[in-house]
Parts: C-alpha cells; sequence; structure tokens
C-alpha cells in the first residue's frame, strides 16, 4: 500500500508529549487510525470498538476493560463508549504520564460533550480531515498560508489548471489514493451507506433515508453558496426545523464547514447567513451528479467548487497544525462579497478566490466596504491561475493558487 506524509503528525507527537490524553476526530475514513498506527510506540496496545464484542466489554464494564487493556492504550471509534470518559479520567490522575490514551472518533458532538465534561485540562484534540494537496503530491508544507507575510512569499512552480480540477473532482478521501483501481463511484457510493447508516443513526433518528439522501444533495450542489434552509427543505421536501437539524449533522461529523459571515457593530445591511464549505471536494462532486472532472471544470459551479477546494484546503492546513483560524466573508445586502477575510492580530485581510489567469484590479473593488469596519485592512489580493506572485497595487497581491495550497510561506 502507498504511503501519503500526513501534516498532522508533527503536532500528534507534540500532543503525546505534553497531554496525558491525544484525541483525534473527523469524518470517517480520512485516515485517523491509519495514522496513528504509523506512529504509535510499539508496547501501545490497539483495540477499536468497530469490533462488537470489544465494544459491548466498553460500554457494559468500562472500569474492567480498562483494567484488562491497560495503558498506553488506542483506542478507536470512542465515541461508542462514552461511559469510557470518566474512567479514563481517573486513571489519567493516578498517573503522571503524558500519551497514556490515544483515542480516535467520527462525531465531534459526543465527543466534545463527553471530553468537555470528563477530560478537560487533560486531553489534546486534533481535528483530521481528508488529504490536502500538498498531501496527495507528497510535498510537505513548511508554514500555513498567511496572508500578513504575503511580501515575503516567492512564486511556487504553476499548478494545471486541467490536473487542479481533476484532484477537485477526485477530492482527498485518502482510500482513493491508496486503491489505484477503486471507482469514485463506487468508493462514495459505499461511503454514503456507511455513514448515513452509522454515524447518522447515532446522532439522531432521521426517519426517512430518502429525504435525508436528497437534503445531503442539496447541500453539495449548493457549496460556496449561502446557506439558505428554505430552500433545502423544499429539495429534500422536509420541515426548516428538520433542515436546521439535518445541517447541524453535516457540520457535527466533519462533512460541511459554515464559513460565518463577518459583522461588527459598525456594519450595517449586512448578511447573517454562513456560507457552505464541503469539506471533501470530491464526495460534494459526486453527490451533485458529477461524471467527470471536465464536466465540473467546465459547468457552471465550476468558480464556486475551486473556491470551497481553496477555503477547505486553508481550514485543513490549519487543523493540521492544531490551530484554528479566524476564517470569515463578507456580504451586504446589495450583493458586494468578498469571499474570504482572515482576522488576525485585529486586522483584516481580504482575499477573493478567481477560477481566471487574467486578475484585474475591479475583482477587489468590494475590499473598500471593510473601511467601514473602522478596522486595519491588511494586505489581501486575488487567488487565482496566473503565473506569478505579483502586486496588483500598493496592499494587495495577485495569488497563484499554488503559494495557497502546495507550499504556504517564505521560501529558505
Amino acid at each position: 500500500m502507498i504511503m501519503y506524509p500526513r501534516e498532522a503528525k508533527e503536532i500528534i507527537k507534540n500532543i503525546s508529549k505534553t497531554f496525558k490524553v491525544l484525541l483525534v476526530t473527523g469524518p470517517r475514513q480520512v485516515g485517523k487510525t491509519t495514522l496513528l498506527l504509523s506512529l504509535k510506540p510499539d508496547n501501545m496496545e490497539y483495540i477499536t470498538l468497530d469490533d462488537e464484542v470489544l465494544r459491548e466489554q466498553a460500554k457494559s464494564d468500562p472500569k474492567l476493560f480498562l483494567e484488562e487493556h491497560p495503558a498506553p492504550l488506542l483506542i478507536d471509534e470512542v465515541q461508542y463508549a462514552p461511559n469510557l470518559f470518566s474512567y479514563i479520567k481517573i486513571n489519567v490522575d493516578k498517573e503522571n504520564k503524558n500519551g497514556m490514551y490515544w483515542l480516535t472518533g467520527s462525531q465531534q458532538f459526543h465527543l466534545m460533550k463527553n471530553v468537555s465534561e470528563s477530560l478537560a485540562g487533560r486531553v489534546g484534540i486534533i481535528n483530521l480531515n481528508s488529504f490536502m494537496y500538498s498531501e496527495i503530491v507528497k510535498n510537505e508544507k513548511k508554514e500555513l498560508f498567511d496572508p500578513a507575510k504575503l511580501n515575503e512569499y516567492k512564486t511556487m512552480p504553476k499548478i494545471d489548471v486541467n490536473k487542479l480540477y481533476e484532484i477537485i473532482f477526485k477530492g482527498g478521501m485518502p482510500t482513493l489514493y491508496m486503491e489505484k483501481d477503486l471507482s469514485c463511484d463506487i468508493y462514495f457510493s459505499s461511503y454514503l451507506n456507511t455513514y448515513i447508516s452509522r454515524d447518522v443513526k447515532e446522532l439522531t433518528e432521521i426517519g426517512n433515508e430518502l429525504s435525508f439522501r436528497k437534503f445531503i444533495v442539496s447541500v453539495a450542489s449548493r457549496t460556496g453558496e449561502q446557506l439558505n434552509y428554505t430552500a433545502l427543505a423544499n429539495d429534500a421536501l422536509i420541515s426548516v426545523p428538520t433542515a436546521v437539524r439535518w445541517m447541524s449533522i453535516l457540520v457535527t461529523s466533519g462533512l460541511v464547514y459554515l464559513l460565518e459571515p463577518y459583522m461588527n457593530s459598525e456594519l450595517k445591511r449586512i448578511t447573517h447567513l454562513p456560507k457552505i464549505v464541503f469539506m471533501d471536494t470530491g464526495l460534494a462532486a459526486y453527490l451533485a451528479g458529477y461524471t467527470s472532472a471536465r464536466e465540473l471544470q467546465l459547468g457552471s459551479s465550476s468558480g464556486h467548487y475551486l473556491e470551497t477546494f481553496i477555503v477547505s484546503e486553508i481550514i485543513k492546513a490549519y487543523n493540521a497544525r492544531g490551530v484554528t483560524p479566524n476564517l470569515y466573508y463578507y456580504r451586504d445586502k446589495e450583493k458586494n462579497e468578498i469571499d474570504l477575510i482572515f482576522y488576525k492580530n485585529n486586522k483584516l485581510y481580504p482575499l477573493e478566490i478567481k477560477k481566471t489567469a487574467i486578475p484585474k484590479k475591479e475583482m477587489i473593488k468590494n475590499f473598500s466596504k471593510l473601511e467601514k469596519t473602522k478596522k486595519e485592512i491588511g494586505t489581501g489580493g486575488i487567488i487565482c491561475f496566473y503565473d506569478t506572485l505579483t502586486k496588483l497595487d500598493e496592499n494587495n497581491y495577485i495569488i497563484p493558487v499554488s503559494n495557497v495550497i502546495n507550499y504556504s510561506g517564505p521560501q529558505d
């Protein structure tokens, strides 16, 4: 099997050295177990609660379970036995050792609830996503993308637009890269069935599976757009409250990220609706019915998929370093929009994401809308398919896609 480097490996090692418990969360099949198995000490036992016998033992007698499987211990899919957390707390409080328990889980809401109640201060948490571009091409990043440092960047080798859309269409699920002959259609069909039959039913009673499938298709078809619960409810023939509840499931399970609008007391007539970001564009493209990368690339939603891809890549990269980025977008009632805003050190860094190789200064005209915030406006620019990193004006840059997703930061 081909192994791919994961950028989260360093933060996982650091957390294990400084916390008694490590928890890696994220959607199913993004490589949590594979990564931890590659890093675990030789004396650490591995147990998966996907095994129904072990799961029942852990649920019915968690104290005895942990006595029979002493630390150091890696427990996979720990959300199936929430009673374990209180006994893990007891065990780690008895010992002055770090890295005693490594845990993985696919349902962030239940996990976070149990962790906050039982393991606060004792656990380091990493949210793992599907492969990002740099992992697929095996080019590990050295720095996170930071618009505040654009003046230090050098141009990276250009990424071919056709090849990039092939990756956008395929997405980043590790199995699709490790099993070269596996069809995307077969994989995503199986993934969806597993997701609905296991994770969703664990989180809530969805009632009508067909309606939920229509709902998730509708969400995927609107990636890169503002969240409209009424439209989603109409597509799936469900009520708006049900659409709200089901969207929370997609967010909870890590499949969807809601990019919030930037708001402050100085801004008037702005949207309060978040923007949908499907965290794996391959799954989104499958659900939306695209049959080829070319069809996606030339379709009317190609710009939304590029935007989704760029935003999700930034989020994935920050997650892999254990950092939560302050990301927003801007849209007012007159439909003036800024695709992405970094908020850092009390400054706003505005970015446009455009499927073009000929960026124009008029594309950043809405940046001036942020002056009403009375915040300092930092460096910004247009992320696009231009060949070189180039100044657009005194404060803004033309930023090649490669500088964002392949290697972020100043070169040595």
